[in-house]
């Protein structure tokens, strides 16, 4: 598709985002088993060494943010956005550079912040921060494409609006698996 075309494309909806976010997360265990367990266990068998939680967040953040930001600035999707036809366009059509590839990410991050927020305000411990984690991740980021009012069919959510970019959701006839 063109630019062009892809701009007047719809954004996705509601659910077809929490489908896509549940998604992209089954092969987000697949990266982070990969790139991250594999390495861990082999430190902790061999050495004995663990690294500090403040390293394995940073660690963690940076393997995701190389996954995110080569789909976006390759095809537009990652594996999960290509299942449910959405993908990431900035204003013009365009796919990603990767500056703003960067801070699409950094901004798709920011529910973090919440989570670090209710996690120190209720002193979770182990299964409810995954619980919370799962629940903010899956439904009330989501939700943030009702804070925009201009346009029900363009709405974007606040990552998006603040990265200057764009979900469209593709036509069923021009899927194709890349």
């Amino acid at each position: 598709m063109t630019p062009a075309e892809l701009k007047v494309l719809p954004s996705p909806q509601f659910w077809r985002r929490v489908s896509c976010c549940l998604y992209e997360q089954l092969v987000l265990l697949g990266v982070i088993a990969l790139t991250f367990l594999l390495p861990n266990l082999g430190l902790g068998i061999l050495f004995g060494v663990s690294l500090p939680s403040w390293l394995t967040f940073l660690y963690l953040y940076t393997v995701l943010g190389i996954y995110f930001i080569w789909y976006w600035t390759k095809s537009g999707q990652t594996l999960a956005m290509q299942t449910w036809r959405v993908r990431l366009i900035d204003q013009q059509g365009h796919t990603l550079k990767k500056r703003q590839a960067f801070w699409r990410y950094i901004y798709g991050s920011l529910w973090l912040i919440p989570c670090v927020l209710l996690q120190w305000a209720f002193r979770l411990e182990k299964w409810q921060i995954i619980e919370m984690l799962f629940a903010v991740a899956l439904f009330f980021w989501p939700l943030t494409i009702y804070l925009d009012r201009k346009d029900p069919m363009q709405r974007q959510g606040l990552a998006d609006r603040f990265a200057g970019t764009r979900l469209v959701e593709l036509p069923k006839n021009l899927v194709k698996l890349t």
